[in-house]
């Protein structure tokens, strides 16, 4: 179970008591405001991601950037077996992560209408790091 950080973190509780004998890593990636690219800012993860399924959270997959960084990052280090949990995904974000994998399996309990101007889900539910941690 690999969050992107930091809003895949508030969905890591739930996963773990589903899978309770899951391994956990953690990627820290941050979202250009300018330009929607991710930037690496922390990548920890099982030395064997090859051994099992490996399940990347993140709440929202938007422009999916950060979801295609992330798979990379993923299958770089091993991971064969790869499905990403969201709670909200925009058509285009889909479309990124398949386009760049199309092994990746995305299960999101809501397809939204559109990404605006700025990159963010539409009608979303705004930024969801922002309300887990209370930073809005």
């Amino acid at each position: 179970v690999v969050p992107i950080l930091r809003a895949g973190l508030g969905m890591t509780p739930a996963v773990l008591e589903i899978v309770p004998q899951a391994r956990g890593g953690h990627l820290g990636l941050s979202r250009g405001e300018q330009t929607l690219q991710p930037t690496v800012y922390l990548q920890k993860l099982p030395s064997d991601l090859g051994a099992g399924p490996t399940i990347l959270l993140d709440p929202m997959l938007a422009t999916g950037g950060s979801a295609t960084r992330a798979v990379r990052i993923l299958r770089d280090a091993g991971a064969t077996d790869l499905r990403m949990l969201c709670l909200i995904a925009a058509p285009e974000g889909v479309g990124a992560l398949y386009q760049a994998d199309p092994n990746v399996t995305v299960y999101a309990a809501q397809l939204d209408d559109r990404l605006d101007e700025h990159g963010f889900i539409r009608p979303g539910l705004g930024d969801a790091g922002d309300r887990l941690f209370g930073t809005l």
